[in-house]
């Protein structure tokens, strides 16, 4: 309300209405003006017919593995831990502020989710280097309920993601959100599967139709990926681990593997 209020005289509702249909924003935002706008009008005893503006959703922009992993690795292990989660399991944040330990199951490597904002519940299996990092967090956050709140941790990321990209010079790093770390595991999987119902199950989606934005998404070439090859079980283990996938194997019998970049 005070944003309008040093605009507009909030006496006048068609000079209210006029304000919000002209100011160059997004439809969401203007629909957040007159919402707020008539909460004001109903408290006040002044009429007006609320407008509503559609909602035009926009196509997220996908973060590479190589933007994610470098805002990974420069975090503090504290919060190398919480980013390897969101990026490994595509939870939100206040998702993974609301686990607690009863919800860790390290030897079976584990994690149960608790849905939130109407999204289900779901259950990860966490890769062996992410569950040694989880196990060590967990050895220095003794609480119910280990991992920070939401907010916190989307302050703390903003702070980390402008300060890595003033580092590297690497203005396109300051662009990512936390949010795009789901995103980026929902292209990433759906890529991989091609199974949109096992993307939506994953998400917590309620909604088939939230989740076919992905399909949209997935337009990667191979000249996005960095190839490896192995010669043995070891080496592959190795690239497997580090999020390389399995792609064949050539006749001088060494595997080829290549992830995203």
């Amino acid at each position: 309300m005070a944003f309008l209020a040093k605009h507009v005289d909030l006496d006048d509702s068609e000079a209210v209405k006029n304000f919000i249909a002209t100011k160059k924003c997004a439809n969401s935002y203007k629909n957040n003006l007159a919402k707020a706008y008539n909460y004001y009008a109903v408290v006040n005893g002044i009429e007006w017919l609320k407008p509503y503006y559609r909602y035009e959703p926009k196509l997220p922009k996908i973060p590479t593995t190589e933007q994610i992993d470098k805002l990974i690795n420069s975090a503090s292990r504290r919060y190398a831990t919480i980013l390897t989660l969101l990026k490994e399991c595509g939870m939100m944040p206040i998702e993974l502020s609301r686990v607690s330990r009863y919800d860790i199951d390290l030897n079976s490597r584990i994690l149960h989710v608790q849905g939130a904002k109407g999204h289900n519940s779901r259950v990860f299996k966490l890769k062996a280097q992410t569950c040694a990092l989880l196990k060590e967090y967990l050895a220095k956050n003794n609480r119910e309920k280990p991992f920070p709140s939401s907010e916190w941790i989307c302050k703390c990321y903003r702070e980390h993601r402008n300060r890595i990209a003033e580092k590297f010079s690497d203005p396109a790093l300051r662009t990512i959100r936390l949010y795009d770390f789901r995103h980026y595991y929902a292209t990433l999987l759906y890529w991989k599967t091609k199974d949109i119902l096992l993307v939506k199950q994953k998400l917590g989606h309620k909604k088939l139709e939230t989740t076919l934005i992905y399909t949209q998404l997935v337009q990667f070439h191979d000249s996005e990926f960095t190839v490896r090859a192995a010669e043995t079980a070891k080496e592959a283990s190795v690239l497997l681990e580090s999020g390389f996938e399995y792609v064949a194997t050539t006749p001088q019998e060494v595997m080829l593997f290549r992830k995203r970049k």
